[in-house]
C-alpha cells in the first residue's frame, strides 16, 4: 500500500491504516522527539501526543509538501506547546551573546552521545537549539513561535552551544584520561 492510499484510509479513520502509519513512522518521529525531550520517557509521551494530533488533524493534510514534513511540523508544534504548558522559562536575563559560528573539530561523536548531551540542556536552550540548528528556523521565526525576542533566541542558542562544547570537552578529557 502506498503512502497516498495509507493517508486516504487514515482520513477515513481506518484503525489498521493508522496502526500501519504508526509502525512505519514512529521510529523516525521518535528520534525527533528525543531531540526535544529531556529524557526517554518525555520523548515517548511527546510521540504519543503527536500521533494523537496527527490522527485528529489528518483531514487537514492537503498534499502540499511531504507528508513526513507535515508530521514533523506537528511533532515540533506539540513539543513547543508542551514546553509552554510546563512553564518553561524562555526569557533570559543578563548579557545577550552574539551568535558564535565556531566549528568543533572533526572528531566523530556517537549519535547516542550527541542526543544525550542535547537532552541535558536546559529546556529553553534545547528548544531553541533544535529549532535553529536541527530544523533550520531563523531567529525571527523562533521568536514568533515561542513568543520571545530575537535576542533571547540568539542568546539561548549561544548558551546552548557553550554548554554543548563544555560537555564535549569533558567527554574528550574523560576518554583521554582513560587511554593513558
Amino acid at each position: 500500500m502506498g503512502l497516498k492510499e495509507l493517508v486516504r484510509l487514515c482520513k477515513q479513520q481506518d484503525r489498521k491504516a493508522q496502526e500501519k502509519l504508526y509502525r512505519d513512522y514512529s521510529q523516525q518521529l521518535f528520534v525527533l522527539c528525543l531531540k526535544y525531550s529531556a529524557n526517554y520517557e518525555q520523548a515517548r509521551d511527546l510521540l504519543q501526543d503527536s500521533f494523537i494530533k496527527i490522527f485528529e488533524n489528518i483531514q487537514q493534510y492537503r498534499e502540499k509538501g511531504t507528508f513526513e514534513g507535515w508530521m514533523t511540523r506537528i511533532v515540533i508544534n506539540t513539543a513547543i506547546k508542551k514546553s509552554k504548558k510546563n512553564g518553561i522559562h524562555l526569557s533570559i536575563t543578563g548579557d545577550i551573546f552574539e551568535e558564535i559560528d565556531e566549528e568543533l573539530d572533526d572528531e566523530i561523536l556517537s549519535l547516542d552521545f550527541l542526543i544525550k548531551i542535547i537532552q541535558e540542556l536546559p529546556d529553553a536552550y534545547r528548544l531553541v537549539f533544535n529549532l535553529y540548528v536541527m530544523e533550520e528556523f531563523s531567529h525571527k521565526e523562533i521568536a514568533r513561535m515561542l513568543g520571545i525576542s530575537e535576542g533571547t533566541s540568539k542568546s539561548n542558542l549561544a548558551r546552548a552551544r557553550i554548554k554543548l562544547r563544555e560537555s564535549i570537552k569533558r567527554h574528550k578529557m574523560t576518554n583521554y584520561l582513560k587511554s593513558i
